[in-house]
């Protein structure tokens, strides 16, 4: 009999060990008001299988055309069109710009592209004053597991915070782990994983602060959601099925 006693004694236990804190369920527990952070802004540099949109203008249009895959003409071009429309960088990080030729941009930034081609459109005699704007059309990253809404998302920023990225997918479900949250980078030809927890401010100066085309962002599930996927679904289902064998159990003693 004691041990029909003890047994809702240990299943309460069981459950207040599985309680998550409340800090590990808030965002930067360690943030004050009027504290500052210092952080510096990342440039998203080019990599191969990016598209890039290559804008060049000079002071007569009429020129510039031959340099543009799109004509002049065609306005609020969108989606698969505007990828069509755009530069496909090569394994070897090289475009073929109409005209001028293979240009080099693996490793560049937006503005080192831009400056790269004015100054072969100058140097070739090819264009006077050219104005050069070159952005990535196809950057994405990727947000898996503890998600309202788990996804590829497309982003045009040149700078999208970690937070940012978790906001287009709805931010986390209370179940996602906030200490460990793994983001998947291709860099260098290397393939890197890093680690920040949301829970402290410290993140806020690591690289992955801000996010880079193709990152993979995982949000694991926390020990409750992981327990709960099991035979029995739920801690209420739990309850209920230690309930009607206690009962049997004392139906059973009482006959």
């Amino acid at each position: 009999m004691k041990k029909v006693v003890l047994l809702p004694l240990f299943v309460c236990l069981f459950f207040l060990a599985s309680c998550v804190s409340k800090k590990e369920i808030l965002y930067l527990n360690d943030l004050k008001a009027n504290g500052n952070t210092n952080f510096k802004w990342s440039d998203v540099k080019i990599q191969p299988n990016d598209i890039l949109n290559v804008k060049v203008t000079t002071d007569d249009l009429e020129l510039a055309i031959p340099y543009n895959l799109s004509s002049g003409q065609q306005q609020n071009v969108q989606g698969t069109q505007l990828l069509l429309q755009g530069y496909l960088v090569s394994n070897d990080g090289k475009i073929n710009i109409p005209v001028l030729g293979e240009v080099e941009v693996i490793g560049l930034t937006h503005a080192e592209v831009e400056a790269k081609i004015q100054n072969e459109l100058k140097e070739k005699q090819l264009l006077k004053n050219p104005i050069v704007v070159c952005r990535i059309i196809n950057a994405k990253v990727t947000i898996l597991g503890e998600v309202r809404s788990p996804g590829t998302y497309t982003f045009y920023e040149n700078n999208l915070t970690v937070l940012q990225a978790l906001g287009l997918a709805g931010d986390l479900n209370i179940n996602g782990v906030r200490k460990k949250i793994k983001i998947i980078r291709i860099e260098n030809d290397q393939q890197i994983v890093g680690e920040i927890d949301l829970t402290q401010k410290d993140w806020m100066n690591s690289p992955f602060y801000f996010i880079k085309p193709n990152d993979v962002i995982v949000v694991d599930p926390n020990t409750a959601k992981i327990k709960s996927a099991g035979i029995i679904g739920s801690p209420g289902a739990l309850l209920g099925t230690i309930s009607v064998i206690l009962s049997s159990f004392l139906i059973i003693r009482s006959l």
